[in-house]
């Protein structure tokens, strides 16, 4: 194996350049991966355009955390594990012994182990992560689908963290990658969908993805009056923000029905605040709840969607780019085209 790769390094705001790094190599209980799919998302997205993220990476570092690849290297005490298995490693691990740990909220672990680094040719995967979040990818999977594992996982938690009933109405604010992720996932478990999309891309692409009805619109009080005029102006039991952003956090309370339920998935940048209608919130009994990353437990109930073929994985492939192309194709990105994710093939 050579000495040296190349390698995405985060240097700061909108800064990523593709650098000659070392090839790691792999410590007690680790696993040196060969990188065969990385996949663009909207946090690395977010990342890109802030220069860092509060709990996952600081700068300069590599970066990248959605990937599928082969062993190569296995560090003192892998057992679980061979030279040329196909897995998809997550991009973090819970302690197992914290409070929230101890009380099943292992995405809130006070010593939550997060790991960059996937646009590159290798990528070390610690051993907490070997242990507890790595997982065989059955032959028949491309390794780019094996890839959609960790947002599909948040997107999954996100849908149950919500406790929603088949058959219920659910509102999705956002056609990004995971606002398309969590329509597909509540029309699969027998919900009526209605996406809330701003381009023509997106529409299309929730159509595809089972939702039920797509409105359409740039203006808020707009898609608020549509969305209600589809349930007879009572509003939904669910509704999902997926974009980030505060207005459509305050959005989402107003599409929700007498005693639904709002889920805050998107997180808005640091210092952002709402504003609520509290006699609206107050009277109308609304449940009001976020949801944040996921679990080893979600993890693996979402490679087994992905591997049973009832998730439409194709259909967030939506391009491929070579490692070198990383930075143009974060810039075409930003500028919100159609794209949902790009294969990064190291």
């Amino acid at each position: 194996m050579a000495t040296t790769m190349q390698a995405a390094v985060l240097h700061g705001r909108e800064d990523v350049r593709i650098e000659q790094v070392p090839v790691p190599e792999a410590g007690p209980g680790e696993l040196i991966v060969r990188v065969g799919a990385a996949l663009t998302c909207g946090t690395d997205l977010k990342v890109f355009r802030r220069g860092y993220h509060a709990k996952m990476i600081r700068p300069p570092a590599l970066f990248g955390h959605e990937l599928a690849g082969t062993v190569v290297e296995l560090g003192a005490g892998v057992e679980n594990f061979k030279q040329g298995d196909r897995v998809v490693a997550l991009n973090s691990a819970p302690c197992g012994a914290c409070y929230y740990c101890k009380r099943g909220q292992e995405n809130l672990c006070d010593d939550l182990l997060f790991n960059n680094g996937a646009y590159a040719e290798f990528i070390r995967i610690p051993a907490r992560i070997v242990a507890k979040n790595t997982l065989l990818v059955p032959e028949h999977v491309p390794f780019e689908y094996a890839a959609l594992t960790e947002p599909l996982a948040c997107a999954v938690h996100g849908f149950t963290d919500s406790h929603p009933r088949e058959g219920d109405t659910v509102a999705v604010i956002g056609g990004g990658p995971l606002g398309l992720m969590i329509l597909h996932v509540a029309a699969l478990s027998g919900c009526e969908v209605i996406a809330l999309v701003k381009h023509d891309g997106q529409a299309e692409a929730a159509k595809q993805l089972g939702a039920a009805q797509v409105v359409q619109s740039s203006e808020i009080a707009e898609a608020i009056a549509k969305t209600r005029a589809l349930t007879g102006g009572r509003g939904v039991d669910i509704a999902i923000e997926a974009v980030g952003v505060p207005a459509a956090w305050q959005e989402a309370v107003e599409l929700v029905r007498k005693g639904g339920t709002v889920n805050f998935f998107g997180g808005c940048a640091t210092g952002t605040h709402v504003s609520l209608d509290t006699n609206r919130i107050h009277y109308n009994d609304i449940t009001m709840k976020a949801t944040f990353h996921h679990t080893p437990a979600i993890c693996r109930k979402s490679l087994e969607m992905i591997a049973s073929g009832r998730f439409q994985a194709s259909a967030f492939i939506t391009g491929h780019a070579h490692l070198f192309e990383l930075h143009r194709v974060f810039e075409k990105l930003m500028n919100r085209n159609a794209e949902i994710k790009t294969v990064i093939v190291p």
